[in-house]
Parts: C-alpha cells; sequence; structure tokens
C-alpha cells in the first residue's frame, strides 16, 4: 500500500446526467493540498459552498449516499468516492454544477479512466491510516446483515456476500486482495435494481436519470405481457424492450458472471471513504447495503477519531493502556495547578462517554483551610473536576480543539453522596446526553476508589463551546 498521500496531476471533467435527480450534471476533478481530503464543490451556489465527504456529513441513504453542508446537497456520492480511493488519491476537489454526479453507465468506470488521464502526483505527507487492531463487528438483525472488520497486517482486503432468494441472481461473491485490482475487476460493474423496484423507485421520485442503459434491472419474477406493457406505459420506457430469457431486462449481457456481489463491493468501498482516512484491515460482508454501510461507516469513524486523539495529545503510553495521560491532558485543557484536577482518562468513547481519575493527596491547597482538623474535599470541587471530564469529551469532538474553550453555564440536580478524603481515588463517569450547535449537555457521576464504587457525586450540566 502507498505510504505517502497522494492528488492528481491536472483538473479533468465529464458530463452527463444524475440517476436520480435527472439533472444535466458537468463534474470536474480538481487537484487539492495534502491533508485536504475530498470535497465536493457546488459551483451552481452562490459561495461555491464545499461540503467535505465524511460520515458526519451523511443526510440520506435511501437509494444511495447523500452528504449535505449548511443546505447544500450532493446526492449519489458512493460511485465517485469508490473511484477515488480505488485510484489511492487522498486529497482531491470534485466541483458540480450540479447536485449529483452524472451516472456515466451506472459504474465508476468512466471515473477511473477520467482519473487515470489525469495522472497522479506523489504529496510529501505521510497517509493517515486508520490501522484495525482489534476485531470491529457490526450486525443488523433485522435485515440479516453482518459486516466485519478484521485486523490485516499491512494491507485492504474487502470480500463481499450477497444473497437476494432469485434464480437470476443465486448466491454470489466476490473480493478484492489489492486495490491495484479495483481500477479493472471492480469499477467496471454497474448498479442493479430489480424490475419490481423501478415502479417504486419511480414514485418515490427517484431515478429519473436512469434508464436501462445505466443499470442491471434483473426479472424478479413472471410479468404477462400486457402488465410488462402497462409497466412500460407507467415508466415512459419508449425503447424496445424484452424481459430477455437470461433473467435480465434486454437479456443485456453481464460484464463479470458475479457483477451485483462486484458493485456491492464497489459500493461499500465508497461509503468507507466517508471514514476520512484510508484503512489497513480486511472487510468481510455478508448481504451489504447503503444503510448497513453508513452504519458501520460510523463505527469506524468514530474509532478513527479516537485514535487521532492519542495520536495527537499522547506524549508517554503507559503499559496499561491509559488513553491520555497528565502531560496529554495539559495539551487539551487550559487548566494549570492548583486548578488542573484531573490526572488521567482512563476511556475515551469519541464524542458519547469519557471515565476520569483524580488522586485526592493531603497536599491538595484547598486541604489547609477546608476542615483542616478532618480534610474532606469541597463538593464545589468535585463538580469541577467532573466538569473538567466533561470538557475533555466535548472538546474532543471538534476538529481544533485547542483553539476553542467548554464554558458551563448550568448545573443541575448536583448530589452529594459520600465525602471524599486525602487518599482517595474519585473516578468520573461522564455522558455526552445531547449536542446541539455549540450547546451541549452532559451528565456524570463520581465514584470512590474505582468505577461503579461508592458514589461521591452526581449532576447534569450544560456548557457551550467557544472560540478562545
Amino acid at each position: 500500500m502507498l505510504e505517502k498521500q497522494r492528488t492528481i496531476k491536472n483538473p479533468v471533467s465529464l458530463s452527463g446526467v444524475g440517476l436520480h435527480t435527472g439533472n444535466k450534471s458537468n463534474m470536474t476533478f480538481k487537484p487539492a493540498p495534502e491533508d485536504f481530503g475530498i470535497r465536493f464543490k457546488r459551483i451552481d451556489l452562490e459561495n461555491s459552498p464545499e461540503i467535505p465527504a465524511d460520515i458526519d456529513h451523511v443526510i440520506d441513504i435511501s437509494r444511495g449516499t447523500t452528504i449535505a453542508k449548511d443546505g447544500a446537497e450532493v446526492h449519489t456520492v458512493e460511485h465517485v468516492l469508490a473511484a477515488v480511493v480505488g485510484c489511492q488519491i487522498d486529497n482531491i476537489l470534485v466541483e458540480l454544477d450540479s447536485n449529483e454526479p452524472p451516472i456515466m453507465d451506472g459504474s465508476a468506470k468512466d471515473y477511473v479512466e477520467t482519473l487515470n488521464k489525469s495522472g497522479f502526483v506523489e504529496q510529501n505527507a505521510n497517509k493517515d491510516y486508520l490501522i484495525i487492531e482489534d476485531t470491529v463487528h457490526y450486525h443488523d438483525e433485522e435485515n440479516n446483515v453482518d459486516i466485519v472488520a478484521v485486523p490485516l497486517k499491512d494491507g485492504f482486503r474487502v470480500s463481499v456476500m450477497v444473497d437476494y432468494n432469485n434464480p437470476a441472481l443465486g448466491v454470489q461473491h466476490s473480493g478484492l486482495f489489492s486495490m491495484d485490482e479495483f481500477a479493472k475487476e471492480f469499477a467496471p460493474s454497474r448498479t442493479f435494481c430489480f424490475l419490481h423496484e423501478i415502479e417504486m423507485l419511480k414514485a418515490q421520485g427517484l431515478i429519473k436519470g436512469g434508464d436501462i442503459n445505466n443499470a442491471i434491472v434483473i426479472v424478479d419474477r413472471d410479468f404477462p405481457e400486457e402488465e410488462f406493457d402497462s409497466l412500460k406505459e407507467k415508466l415512459g420506457i419508449q425503447d424496445s424492450v424484452i424481459l430477455g430469457s437470461n433473467g435480465i431486462l434486454n437479456d443485456k449481457e453481464l460484464r463479470f458472471k458475479n457483477e451485483p456481489a462486484r458493485h456491492k463491493l464497489l459500493d461499500l468501498i465508497g461509503d468507507l471513504a466517508l471514514i476520512g482516512a484510508p484503512v489497513k484491515c480486511q472487510i468481510l460482508a455478508a448481504r451489504p447495503g447503503h444503510k448497513s454501510n453508513v452504519e458501520f461507516t460510523k463505527i469506524l469513524r468514530k474509532l478513527y477519531l479516537q485514535k487521532k486523539i492519542e495520536k495527537k495529545f499522547q506524549v508517554l503510553k503507559s503499559s496499561s493502556g491509559i488513553p491520555l495521560d497528565i502531560e496529554a491532558i495539559m495539551k487539551i485543557m487550559p487548566h494549570r495547578y492548583p486548578f488542573l484536577l484531573v490526572d488521567r482518562v482512563l476511556e475515551i468513547d469519541y464524542g458519547k462517554r469519557i471515565v476520569g481519575l483524580k488522586n485526592v493527596t493531603i497536599n491538595e491547597p484547598f486541604f489547609n483551610g477546608h476542615f483542616p482538623t478532618r480534610p474532606i474535599m469541597p463538593g464545589v470541587l468535585m463538580i469541577e473536576a467532573m466538569a473538567q471530564c466533561g470538557g475533555m469529551l466535548l472538546l474532543n469532538t471538534l476538529d481544533k480543539p485547542e483553539t476553542k474553550l467548554v464554558l458551563f453555564t448550568t448545573i443541575d440536580k448536583a448530589k452529594f453522596r459520600k465525602t471524599v478524603t486525602p487518599g482517595d481515588q474519585l473516578i468520573f463517569e461522564v455522558e455526552l446526553v445531547d449536542f446541539r450547535r455549540n450547546i451541549c449537555r452532559i451528565k456524570g457521576k463520581g465514584y470512590k476508589n474505582y468505577l461503579g464504587g461508592e458514589l461521591a457525586c452526581e449532576a447534569e450540566m450544560m456548557a457551550a463551546i467557544v472560540d478562545k
């Protein structure tokens, strides 16, 4: 696998119509600087807004993946993303004068050929791989979907199985063992659907740009001739179309015997691009679709951001696997002695939960004046230590936490259950309850000496994230 980031040499363009919107679309790939990532730019809108291609900007997965930011949308991005990832491109700007890329022939072949015509430029920065160290499993009971990422020493592999209980499709498997295979073996595989779905998709206002030339249509049941003619009329199909004897509309010849499975693999690679980083692992997927792909990508995106936090702030990672030591905490938090009240972060579940530790010693300055003959840690400082844990949790949901401050606006339902004295350890567990715009709500508990031990304090808090 490549170690350095890369972009393309020169701007290159292609044109067509969007699959679902039917809108005419001109798309231009442009070079981008290091660490830029993949972004879509709507040049047809005022101020030409850019939309980062990551899971945080996905708004719809009904029949493809739609991303948006501040009202600007781009539909059906997965084939373009698959082509970009398949060409091992890290940084690129995709300009559009419409709200959907051109569908071309329903595959990623034209995108890959266009990118290859531009050529590639190796950049100085290293690729920021997400390296899977422990198995990650997603399961959807309702749709019988399983996707698993398992560690792979140095590489990226994907295996896909599809099973639609349909004689024309059957059970199919496909596997990619190197990105060098993508352009020839997977990019030409076209999108597919079942004949019974077409009327439903039309009724939903979708596939306005779809026709029998940019999709494989699988005949999934017997259609009497009169019913088929009626369906053609409803769908506005003027061309000569036959039901076909091979289970595919118009007897269209497949490019690969297992072309539908290969296209599902293509879609999965495109959706995994929304992690925002290339991956080193092996992925095994059974019956995947956009919904499951996106849910699985959310898990990997969270894991990537957690590892990025640890890599950015951790100076000396202890042998016990502590995510953040005091030196790392001091890189994140603006507080200093005597007001920095958290010594270690034991666990971080990105954007959800944090567990922090405070060692309570007789050397704490507040013990000199707070019941000096019987030292007790002030309740307000227990809440403050809990709030500092919450602050680290909130700051680490941001791209540039060092430029922000967390200002607490409300403390509610604060209760003090047990006294805390020198020699104790306070273990704080803080959860993010709600995060809208820059206002957050968290709740936390402080335990004596171990997580789940005697409850010393608890509270709910609200905070605002502001610029420093």
